[in-house]
C-alpha cells in the first residue's frame, strides 16, 4: 500500500497516494505544468442518496462551480457503472475532471469552499480510486507530443 499524503479535510479512505501527490505538486510548480483529467472511480455510501438525493445531490451540484471557482476545473461528464467484467474494484460511478494545470488540481484544498466541497465528498463517497491522465490530449485537446 502506498504511503498517503494527509490531507486534513479528506477521510483516511480519500487520502491522496503521497509519491503521485509529490510529483504533482513538483509539476506544478514547474514550466512542465499542463492540463490533467482526473478519472475519479467512485463507490458511493449507500445512504448518501445517489444518482440523485440527498447528500449526494447536494455534493454533485456544488461541484461544478467549485471546481470552476478553484481555478477553471470542469466536470466532462459522469457515468454510473452497471457491473464489472473484471477485477474486484466495485465503483458506483466513474466522474471525469478536467483541471487546466496541475497547479489548479494541487491547489483545490485552499479553494474557496473546499471544506464544504470536501466534507461532503467525505459524506458520500465510501471508496475511490482516482487515476491521472493527460488532459491536453485527444477527445480534450490536439495530440501535442509526449506527457511527464
Amino acid at each position: 500500500m502506498p504511503e498517503l499524503f494527509d490531507t486534513p479535510l479528506e477521510p483516511p479512505v480519500l487520502q491522496r497516494n503521497s509519491e503521485d501527490f509529490a510529483y504533482c505538486r513538483a509539476l506544478a510548480g514547474s514550466d512542465e505544468d499542463r492540463p490533467v483529467l482526473m478519472l475519479n472511480m467512485n463507490h458511493y455510501r449507500e445512504d448518501c442518496g445517489y444518482p440523485d438525493s440527498g447528500l449526494y445531490k447536494q455534493y454533485i451540484e456544488g461541484l461544478g462551480p467549485f471546481l470552476d471557482g478553484a481555478g477553471g476545473g470542469k466536470i466532462l461528464w459522469r457515468m454510473p457503472v452497471l457491473s464489472q467484467a473484471v477485477g474486484e474494484q466495485k465503483i458506483t460511478e466513474i466522474l471525469a475532471c478536467w483541471y487546466p494545470s496541475h497547479k489548479v488540481f494541487v491547489g483545490l484544498y485552499d479553494a474557496p469552499g473546499a471544506e464544504e466541497n470536501f466534507r461532503l465528498k467525505g459524506l458520500c463517497v465510501d471508496y475511490a480510486v482516482i487515476h491521472r491522465c493527460p488532459g491536453d490530449q485527444p477527445p480534450f485537446a490536439p495530440l501535442k507530443g509526449s506527457y511527464p
